[in-house]
């Protein structure tokens, strides 16, 4: 008999609409100045892994490390009946204007503890002790599933590869259940 998990995963939805969100002062100003030259080297790792996998991307943003616009941005696109999944990164470290966490924590109707853990778990295999800096959450708000990621391309990496997209479909399948 297979393990109930995967019985689950089989009726999963294959392939998901995601809102990808970079959460960056810095990027958001060089964007709105019309500044050449940079980057959204995590935001374009992420779109680029899950269009690997099959999955649509459905809406980008590039917004700054603002509470009010955090919320609103994350709170329109949990109204999007196509949007299956959001995923932010950046704004999840430990100065005082890195605020996604406490933002977005405020946002979510049921929380996805063990995202989290896995993903330091993860990293501590890879960085060692650096990892206890990772801040990452993941949760439920409105029947879409919301991760929130470091803006390290690594910590991105490692994140939707390895965690993201191998559950996202079972975790869609419960949050609309």
């Amino acid at each position: 008999m297979k393990p109930s998990y995967i019985k689950h995963k089989n009726f999963a939805p294959k392939f998901l609409g995601f809102a990808v969100v970079t959460i960056s002062t810095s990027k958001y100003k060089l964007k709105k100045e019309g500044k050449k030259g940079w980057i959204d080297e995590s935001g374009n790792l992420i779109i680029s892994l899950l269009k690997q996998a099959n999955h649509k991307i459905l809406a980008r943003k590039l917004i700054p490390d603002d509470p009010a616009m955090i919320r609103e941005c994350i709170l329109n696109l949990c109204k999007s009946k196509k949007i299956d999944v959001i995923i932010t990164t950046g704004g999840t470290g430990i100065t005082k204007t890195d605020l996604t966490v406490e933002t977005v924590s405020n946002l979510i109707q049921k929380e996805i503890p063990g995202f989290g853990e896995v993903l330091r778990k993860l990293s501590f295999e890879r960085i060692g002790s650096a990892a206890i800096l990772t801040r990452a959450i993941a949760g439920v708000q409105n029947g879409k599933i919301i991760f929130c990621l470091p803006g390290s391309p690594d910590a991105v990496e490692l994140a939707v590869k390895y965690l993201i997209i191998p559950e996202a479909p079972h975790l869609v399948k419960h949050a609309k259940e």
